[in-house]
């Protein structure tokens, strides 16, 4: 299946059946997040101040985001083009950049900034969108619904508004790309419908659009070694504890140059990198403000069996009352 979208070279060449012959793919961007295993909480799980311990939680790649990206890497597999993944968070979450990797994304690249740290949905959308726009050309823009460690499904149109191009939301299926439109088949709750949109476009995508590819074996023997400058700064850091900053960094130049060479050294961008406002991003950029976090102790240690009849349950619903669990 070919598509007959011309670059500007191409238009008006006044050809017509060299037009029809010429296939233009489509560039992806898709915004990953790493994000904490809320399946696996623990009594660690809440620090004293009532913020989320992420540090105790297990760190997945958030699992729309990864049908998001399988999005993609279909696009790319129907129709040619490339495929660029985004992330931004703390080193760590160059995990998800190298799970990528695995699968096959043509470029990678990290976002980390403390500057950053704190952002809300208006402040993390706004980087985001900067970071999207220093990538460049694009044709689509692939983000989750949302992210398990919010559920606020913001971020992405939030993200198409600053940008200032169309979004399509609960996508479903790529049906298919012609020129400069796609048709994409989204849920709307009680049903589905297949919409038509001019490209550029961001798109949010929901977790039964796909079954994600797995990894490949001989990517991950190829990309197990790659990392960002910042964790080759954390390695050369407990490498050598009792080095000199100019020694460490010239350990960290040495190291990163040899990844370089082998094309592992992941991107690794900041704020000043995109051009960001830093009024605009981390706290400073960040209206959200918490009222309350109230963190919930279960202090009974046994159970109690409730029997399966209307007694068994009008009992339950006294007790809880009469604890108020309820009301």
């Amino acid at each position: 299946m070919t598509h007959s979208r011309l670059t500007d070279n191409f238009q008006g060449f006044g050809h017509k059946r060299f037009a029809e012959l010429v296939a233009v793919p489509y560039d992806s961007i898709v915004c990953g997040k790493q994000v904490p295993d809320t399946a696996n909480v623990t009594v660690d799980a809440m620090k004293d101040d009532g913020t989320v311990n992420r540090a105790a939680l297990p760190a997945i790649f958030n699992p729309e985001d990864l049908h998001a990206l399988e999005t993609a890497m279909e696009v790319r597999d129907e129709y040619g083009g490339t495929v660029t993944v985004l992330s931004m968070g703390p080193p760590k979450a160059a995990d998800v950049l190298r799970e990528c990797l695995y699968r096959g994304v043509n470029r990678a690249i990290l976002l980390t900034d403390r500057r950053a740290a704190a952002s809300d949905t208006l402040a993390t959308s706004y980087i985001l969108s900067q970071a999207i726009r220093t990538i460049g050309r694009y044709d689509i823009v692939f983000c989750g619904r949302q992210a398990i460690d919010g559920d606020t499904a913001q971020v992405g149109p939030q993200c198409a508004e600053k940008l200032g191009i169309p979004q399509v939301t609960y996508l479903e299926r790529v049906v298919g790309l012609t020129d400069d439109v796609a048709r994409i088949r989204r849920n709307v709750g009680n049903g589905w419908e297949v919409v038509e949109v001019e490209l550029p476009v961001l798109v949010t995508v929901l977790e039964t659009a796909n079954r994600p590819r797995p990894p490949a074996a001989k990517l991950v023997m190829r990309y197990k070694r790659a990392a960002v400058t910042a964790e080759l700064a954390g390695r050369v850091k407990a490498d050598m504890p009792d080095a000199s900053d100019e020694d460490c960094r010239a350990e960290v130049d040495r190291r990163a140059e040899v990844l370089a060479d082998s094309d592992l050294l992941v991107e690794q961008w900041d704020l000043e990198r995109i051009g960001a406002d830093l009024s605009r991003c981390g706290m400073a950029g960040s209206p959200t403000k918490v009222f309350r976090v109230q963190s919930i102790v279960l202090t009974k240690d046994d159970y109690t069996e409730v029997p399966p009849t209307e007694e068994g349950i009008r009992q339950m619903v006294h007790e809880l009352i009469t604890d108020r669990t309820l009301g």
